[in-house]
């Protein structure tokens, strides 16, 4: 049996927030659940682990998710303290990997409240940066802001990048045009025509050197380029289509948050649509049906929908209907200077939101064995383990002469989830030779690592002018 999958759980924290929600005393919990107070209390205190009898029990009784005990939010709150705290101005708190983790699993909202203050501060420090830069290279000019971006990727998060009404309303729209692989553009360039009067238009590159969609209010025109390649042509007339069919929809979804930008709400519904399109062409039943029959070969299923395999590595991240479930997978995308321009997460991956990604992550060496499957297992500083797909992609054709814009897609999931895709055939999921990873050098406390590029921020270098080690950075373990 593989270790994650018999892990003891320990959910005191969470338990004891559930039954305060509730107005509860532990004897009345205790009742109400047929254990003994004694128990509970044990429980509450992690002095006893949750056993499966007591969660059913806690579902049942008090309707809540099974999932919500599973540590994913505490998870993500100790990996965002971490990542936060080892910015050198808190150095001289001293604060404990112990301490961090009790502020987590006790109070993860107000962690998350802690982050976005950190972050608001890390953007205007970035900012200002950038801006003693520009002027410093010429007058004038505006600095681009990534925070939208960021707050964004935090609000899909957030939903666990699931939107049921998108998915839906997707379903209804499949089913009312009968899609299929073999005439999706064909229909859904009927429906733009029919329905709003929309004419589809494949454009030469000279025409539209730098535009790949746009849409010609108008002249009543949607013009594709013709540098992208079947998946992607049908993937931007879902896209259109959403965003006219579904924009009440869509701006209901977008405005349940308080954005801090306009950029930020613009590109809320820029992605929501995107998930509509991707739920249009691989509408949530069907595919989530194939995808456990296929047992998740993504490429498998990419020639069944018709559909790229980048959009069948994002559309997997999605499958979290209640009831009904996928495997929680995460999804990054990345350059090949290490640039993140991609995340997603049905789980509890340990993304890092300040910086790039592992080197020893095998998701970067795709690029040398372009257009090849790279499996892995990998095992982050907590001993969390991983089960990795990776391969690159090319977006966008490319012109002769002209660079290739080529990138590398890693998606995973928890190891307990391996045995269910294909692509650990042949792993051994018993022994687990895991490579060690972390969410990027200046987090990662793992000593002697030959691909260390930057010390970590919450350790002491060690220098010594007789010695060198296999990383050019020594650092103390206190």
């Amino acid at each position: 049996m593989v270790e994650a999958a018999t892990k003891k759980i320990f959910a005191g924290p969470r338990i004891r927030r559930l039954r305060r929600e509730l107005g509860l005393s532990q004897s009345q919990m205790a009742a109400a659940l047929a254990f003994s107070t004694s128990y509970l209390n044990l429980v509450e205190r992690n002095q006893r682990p949750v056993s499966a009898q007591f969660l059913l029990r806690l579902a049942e009784v008090y309707d809540v998710e099974l999932t919500s005990f599973a540590g994913t939010d505490e998870a993500r709150a100790f990996a965002d303290l971490s990542e936060v705290l080892a910015d050198p101005m808190f150095k001289s708190i001293g604060l404990s990997r112990g301490e961090m983790q009790d502020m987590a699993d006790a109070a993860p909202k107000a962690v998350e409240a802690f982050t976005l203050l950190y972050k608001s501060f890390e953007q205007a420090r970035h900012n200002a940066k950038e801006i003693s830069s520009q002027f410093a290279e010429r007058e004038g000019g505006e600095v681009d802001s990534i925070f939208p971006v960021d707050e964004v990727r935090d609000y899909i998060h957030d939903r666990k990048n699931y939107f049921p009404e998108l998915d839906e309303a997707a379903e209804t729209l499949h089913d009312e045009l009968g899609l299929s692989r073999d005439d999706a553009f064909m229909v859904l360039s009927g429906r733009l025509d029919e329905e709003h009067g929309i004419r589809v238009r494949i454009m030469p590159h000279e025409v539209m050197p730098e535009t790949l969609r746009h849409f010609d209010l108008h002249r009543r025109q949607l013009l594709v380029s013709e540098m992208l390649d079947a998946p992607a042509r049908v993937f931007q007339l879902a896209f259109q289509l959403g965003m006219l069919e579904l924009r009440p929809m869509i701006q209901r979804l977008g405005d349940m948050h308080s954005w801090q930008t306009e950029e930020a709400r613009r590109l809320v519904r820029i992605s929501l649509a995107n998930y509509f399109a991707g739920a249009l062409l691989m509408p949530y039943g069907r595919f989530l049906r194939d995808a456990k029959t296929l047992r998740y070969d993504i490429e498998h299923l990419g020639r069944r929908f018709g559909t790229s395999f980048e959009q069948v590595c994002h559309r997997l991240t999605t499958l979290q209907r209640p009831g009904e479930r996928g495997v929680p997978f995460f999804f990054i995308r990345v350059d090949k200077a290490g640039n993140v321009s991609k995340r997603f997460s049905a789980g509890r991956f340990h993304f890092s939101r300040f910086g790039g990604t592992c080197p020893l992550w095998n998701v970067h060496d795709t690029f040398a064995n372009s257009g090849r499957i790279a499996t892995q297992i990998i095992q982050m500083p907590d001993d969390t383990t991983y089960f990795s797909v990776a391969r690159t992609v090319r977006r966008v054709g490319a012109v002769y002469g002209q660079p290739d814009q080529q990138l590398a897609i890693g998606l995973g999931c928890d190891i307990a989830y391996a045995r269910e895709l294909i692509y650990a055939t042949g792993h051994d999921l018993e022994t687990l030779d895991a490579t060690p990873v972390g969410p990027n050098c200046r987090l990662c406390e793992r000593p002697a690592c030959p691909q260390r590029a930057n010390p970590p921020l919450t350790r002491n270098l060690v220098l010594d002018e007789r010695s060198r080690g296999i990383s050019a950075y020594r650092f103390s373990q206190e």
